[in-house]
Parts: structure tokens; C-alpha cells; sequence
């Protein structure tokens, strides 16, 4: 099951209607291009987990809970994205506590 978070970040080439079709195509396990989603980690050492959208189309996913923070229209931009998340959290927290972060928005 994905869930999304509410504060969701967005790379910059990401416009509101192309986020509303990503999050479409998600949700209905259509086939993407070049979509990077960032994660919760999947091991709690970790801070984020960066997955290309068509894993989601994998059974495995559809039995996990998994909670997307942030959409990227590549692995580069992905990159940076998570750079630029860890910059508020840590700006926000005084750390890198992600996971409160997000209970938190």
C-alpha cells in the first residue's frame, strides 16, 4: 500500500499537473519512465531509500506499506532532491531525524 506524505517534495521539473500524473500512475501500477520516488529506508540505519516508480509494479510492494516523500524525474535529480530534503530536516531539527520530520508535517 503507498501512501504519500503530505508535504511531499518535488525536483524542480516537476509542475503541479505532472505531479498529479505521476501520483495517477502510480496509484493505477502503470508503467514509468524515468520517476524516481524517495522513500522511508527500508533499513532503519538508513535514512531514505531512492526506487525507480516501476518497482512498485512488483507483488512484493503491493503487500508493504510504503510511504513516498519525495518524486524526482531522474536519478540525478532524485540526488539532489534528497540532498535538498536532508537540508530542511537537518535546518528544521537540528538533525537528521527523518522519520519524526515527516510524523511531524
Amino acid at each position: 500500500m503507498i501512501k504519500w506524505a503530505k508535504n511531499l517534495f518535488l525536483s524542480e521539473n516537476i509542475t503541479p499537473k505532472k505531479k498529479a500524473k505521476i501520483i495517477k500512475n502510480i496509484e493505477k501500477k502503470n508503467l514509468l519512465l524515468e520517476v524516481y520516488c524517495i522513500t522511508f529506508a527500508s533499513n532503519p540505519e538508513n535514512l531514505f531509500d531512492i526506487m525507480n516508480a516501476n518497482e512498485f509494479l512488483f507483488p512484493y510492494y503491493s503487500r508493504k506499506e510504503i510511504q513516498i516523500l519525495g518524486i524526482a524525474l531522474s536519478k540525478k535529480e532524485a540526488f539532489e532532491l534528497v540532498k535538498d530534503m536532508l537540508e530542511e530536516i537537518y535546518r528544521e531539527t537540528g538533525g537528521f531525524q527523518v522519520r519524526e520530520y515527516f510524523k511531524e508535517t
